[in-house]
């Protein structure tokens, strides 16, 4: 007798808690942590692996990630959250993890004055776009960052750029403010491919000489893309990461867009009952959604546990 067959036998004395037995679960082709993040950390688990049994503090400069999965463990094993704007708990020789949206020169020479260890997890892309401010503002021009103006890593890039920064979030934005000769445009690493292109075309009507640099990270376009793959060929759509993650949110909206069966969570425990009556499944996964998570939800679909 088929699979199928005992399958069905199964539910049939089991009763209905236990039809996802036939559920097809679709995992996104790219999911999960992309390289900046997983470095991130890596180097905070390195440093209470290195720190393990000494008295040595260990902080991360914001939250590492924007994921309460991985803040939750870090923290169990002693790591503690701090900003930028006060470092009172900062002795002498405690370890500061600089989180991949990067900081600012002021923080950092701040840091060097408590006599901290500093590990700088900021992602290589973010570094670039910081150095672009940089040297482009000495030159002259106006450093104009497409992305969330509070976002950790927008704060961080401007900054280099000092007063000769503006950080505009649309195409509305675009349209009301003016833009002198020399101007160069940088995105957010997880800002909205879309909407890059419209603010870029608003600005070019504007200044047609405007420098371009679609700093957009290709691990957030990489996961759009093996999302929009999934078009049609699911049920339902399982977006997993953290509520306060940039990419993740949008994410979500994407998903949302080719299947109105769509849900965010954090946890396999947010997983709502009339997802484990579909027959097919689809996940994806922010950028800062470890694997562990992805790996616990599939199995809860699995097992219904």
């Amino acid at each position: 007798m088929s699979k199928v067959f005992f399958a069905l036998l199964k539910i049939a004395i089991l009763g209905v808690n236990h039809y996802s037995i036939l559920m097809e679960i679709i995992r996104a082709r790219v999911l999960g942590f992309c390289f900046g993040v997983r470095r991130a950390v890596e180097t905070a688990e390195k440093a209470v692996a290195e720190n393990a049994g000494s008295s040595r503090k260990i902080f991360t400069l914001g939250p590492l990630v924007h994921n309460p999965v991985v803040m939750d463990s870090l923290g169990k094993c002693g790591v503690q959250v701090i900003d930028g704007s006060s470092f009172e708990m900062i002795e002498k020789n405690s370890v500061v993890v600089i989180r991949a949206h990067g900081t600012t020169p002021a923080v950092l020479d701040a840091l060097k004055e408590k006599e901290a260890e500093i590990l700088d997890a900021t992602c290589p892309k973010v570094h670039l776009s910081q150095k672009r401010a940089k040297e482009w503002s000495e030159k002259g021009y106006r450093v104009i960052i497409a992305g969330d103006k509070n976002h950790g890593e927008v704060v961080s890039i401007s900054s280099y750029a000092k007063d000769k920064c503006t950080v505009i979030e649309d195409e509305g934005e675009a349209a009301r403010i003016e833009i002198p000769g020399n101007t160069i445009l940088i995105a957010q690493t997880t800002f909205s491919p879309i909407e890059f292109e419209k603010i870029k075309k608003v600005l070019l009507e504007k200044n047609s000489g405007l420098v371009i640099f679609n700093s957009i990270c290709s691990a957030t376009m990489e996961r759009q893309e093996a999302l929009a793959d999934l078009d049609g060929k699911s049920d339902g759509i399982i977006v997993i990461g953290g509520k306060n993650s940039a990419n993740t949110k949008r994410l979500y909206e994407s998903a949302l867009s080719i299947c109105s069966k769509t849900i965010l969570i954090e946890d396999a425990e947010e997983i709502p009952k009339e997802f484990l009556k579909l027959s097919r499944v689809a996940l994806t996964a922010g950028a800062s959604t470890p694997d562990s998570t992805i790996e616990k939800v599939e199995v809860f679909l699995k097992n219904e546990k």
